[in-house]
């Protein structure tokens, strides 16, 4: 079943805010609160830990944390103790992380891709439970089980931008988050190039496919939208904004390209509690929007 999302930043916004903004999403009715790890302001999984203490049905989504940060390991105790904690309601996401601040860290890998192809089956294996041995080039293992792992393992997304980062995806997650500022005609290649590299990996299915899209609301929504996108002749193709209902028209535009959960990222100066409840009102104006099927 399709969903509607939006997106709590880590800038401008600071970590206290974060506990009313997750109340407020909540109360106007949106199923999932998204939020990320940028170096060198919050931590994803402590923000998400604390938002999900304080709201009773919001699913929170990671998306994403730098995977070249933590071991493995400590990923999945992470993860499966905020799952247990809070059933159902985590989506964990984790990508390359950016480059620079990946260096500044001393924490770079070499091959991001093969860092990747490596802690996300060892990670999923660990949150079903598995005892893991494996000796790669970025992920060495012997014999690691989570004591407590989760009663029924999430679903791990990966973040992706280029085709073998997508494809790769594809093959070693079982989601997929795709940033914005891109067309629908684009969302839709990589929906394609995604779900044809998972089905040649021989996994049964179809990834979940969650797409960030810059949003405004109301009568300068447009202008506001696109301001963000100024180098982009075709800005205008890459947002949705107007009335509740032209963004509502504009989600079902995703969900047709293949987007299960389309998650409207605000510009940065918005009041979050009423960009939050126009994303509620959205949700009930969008057919076949509700919770994860």
């Amino acid at each position: 079943m399709s969903r509607i999302g939006t997106i709590f930043s880590p800038y401008p916004h600071p970590p206290e805010e974060l506990r009313d903004a997750a109340r407020a999403a909540e109360d106007a009715g949106v199923e999932e609160l998204w939020l990320w790890e940028d170096c060198f302001r919050s931590s994803a999984w402590a923000a998400a830990a604390a938002a999900l203490a304080v709201t009773d049905h919001l699913r929170i989504g990671v998306g994403i944390a730098p995977l070249p940060l933590r071991n493995v390991a400590a990923s999945a105790m992470e993860v499966a103790t905020i799952e247990r904690m809070f059933p159902g309601r985590l989506l964990p996401g984790f990508g390359h992380g950016v480059q620079d601040w990946m260096r500044q860290v001393g924490a770079k890998a070499a091959s991001p891709l093969t860092l990747m192809q490596e802690q996300l089956p060892a990670l999923r294996a660990l949150l079903a439970g598995e005892t893991v041995s494996t000796e790669g080039r970025y992920v060495k293992l012997r014999d690691v089980a989570l004591d407590w792992p989760p009663a029924q393992a999430p679903l791990v997304y990966a973040a992706a931008e280029g085709p073998k980062t997508l494809a790769l995806a594809g093959a070693v997650a079982d989601g997929v988050v795709l940033d914005s500022r891109h067309t629908v005609d684009e969302i839709a290649a990589a929906v394609r190039t995604v779900n044809d590299a998972r089905a040649g990996a021989g996994r049964q299915g179809r990834a979940d496919i969650v797409a960030y899209v810059l949003t405004a609301f109301g009568p300068d929504a447009r202008e506001r939208a696109t301001a963000v996108l100024a180098d982009r002749e075709d800005a205008a193709d890459r947002v949705l904004a107007g009335s509740v209902s032209e963004v509502a028209e504009g989600v079902a535009r995703f969900q047709a390209a293949g987007v299960d959960d389309v998650v409207l990222l605000p510009t940065d100066d918005v009041d979050l509690a009423a960009f939050f409840s126009a994303v509620g009102q959205v949700a009930v104006a969008v057919p076949d929007a509700g919770g994860v099927s």
